[in-house]
């Protein structure tokens, strides 16, 4: 008996000399990456907690302030069956569960231990949630640029991993810097000219899913540029020709006839037809009808828009055989015919005569 009481004394003796040791927090998960829809396993490993409460939280590095609070030990608080949280005696390991990711898991989790009324223990952990690339409405989505000005194209895009952002062009074109492909999130292109104008596509791209892409239309004003199918046309009086020319322009342009430093206009010697063939081309046809003599010599195909203009000078000259076309119209064909007639009418005669004779 006596050999229990002084072990007794000397056990509480060895409490009073020994305090009391402190919870720790041995262990926490690395960071976690993982698929949207997936499930992660979050630990925290503690000694020494036995009386303490240890709780899980998601937590806002920018705002401390903004938290949801997960579980107290095995007790879950937040509602719903995405999140579970067990614990493993062996290990003194905290497990948290999150089920069926959604973007909003993704951020910073953080294992406490509740030591005092304003003292705790705490570790964190990041989960990220890979997600496909997205990109943003700030972006760039169509420019107009005036010939010779710098043209900056902006393309940003969300996602996890970050994607990386690359610049191409349509049906594969080399790009004005060069190369077909172009990789960051700023484009530039300096000095723009007409030929640089088209489609261009932002791409982004992080190895999730297909990857996001932005068409991006440039149109750069230009000043016009005319061409012409041949400088000389020739035809015979009193036929029709066609003087044709080629208009390339943005914005479109306006487009004059001039002969004799006088803009031509539509009436019994002159047609004229303005028609687009194409994003910024038109094509313009005069129309001389029943040539006179003084229609004969030089006209200008003159076209202008707000950045200049441009033309051309085309020779329209007499000849004295008919050139076909397009003096191929009914009125050469009248022509032809009232020439043949006087012969189809003799041998329409000498048939009647024939008939005539057997009948009498």
């Amino acid at each position: 008996m006596l050999y229990v009481a002084v072990l007794l004394v000397f056990v509480n003796i060895f409490h009073l000399v020994v305090p009391q040791r402190s919870p720790t927090i041995s262990y926490i998960s690395q960071e976690k990456v993982v698929n949207i829809g997936g499930t992660v396993e979050l630990e925290c490993t503690v000694q020494y907690a036995e009386d303490y409460s240890v709780i899980w939280l998601k937590t806002n590095p920018e705002n401390p302030s903004d938290q949801l609070f997960i579980s107290s030990g095995t007790n879950q608080i937040v509602p719903g069956n995405r999140y579970s949280v067990r614990y493993e005696d062996a290990k003194g390991t905290y497990v948290l569960t999150i089920s069926k990711l959604q973007e909003i898991d993704a951020g910073l989790y953080e294992c406490q231990i509740i030591t005092g009324p304003a003292s705790k223990l705490k570790a964190n952990v990041w989960v990220y949630v890979r997600l496909p690339p997205v990109i943003s409405d700030n972006s760039t989505r169509s420019v107009i640029a005036s010939s010779g000005s710098t043209v900056d194209l902006h393309c940003y895009a969300s996602g996890y991993p970050p994607p990386r952002i690359s610049w191409r062009r349509e049906n594969n074109e080399l790009l004005p810097t060069g190369g077909s492909v172009y990789i960051g999130s700023r484009f530039t292109i300096f000095n723009i000219t007409k030929d640089d104008r088209g489609t261009y596509y932002c791409v982004a791209d992080n190895g999730v899913g297909r990857g996001s892409r932005r068409n991006i239309g440039i149109e750069v004003e230009f000043r016009p540029f005319v061409t012409i199918e041949r400088p000389r046309y020739g035809q015979a009086l009193q036929y029709d020709q066609i003087l044709e020319c080629h208009v390339e322009a943005f914005p479109s342009p306006s487009i004059v006839w001039i002969k004799d430093g006088v803009q031509l206009n539509d009436n019994q010697h002159y047609q004229i037809s303005i028609y687009p063939t194409a994003d910024e081309f038109t094509d313009t046809t005069l129309r001389i009808i029943t040539a006179e003599k003084r229609q004969y010599g030089f006209y200008t195909c003159k076209a202008i828009n707000k950045l200049g203009s441009h033309e051309k000078v085309i020779e329209f000259f007499e000849t004295p055989n008919v050139i076909c076309p397009p003096a191929c119209g009914v009125d050469l064909y009248r022509s032809a015919a009232t020439t043949k007639m006087p012969m189809q009418l003799y041998s329409v005669l000498i048939i009647l005569a024939a008939i005539a004779g057997i009948y009498l």
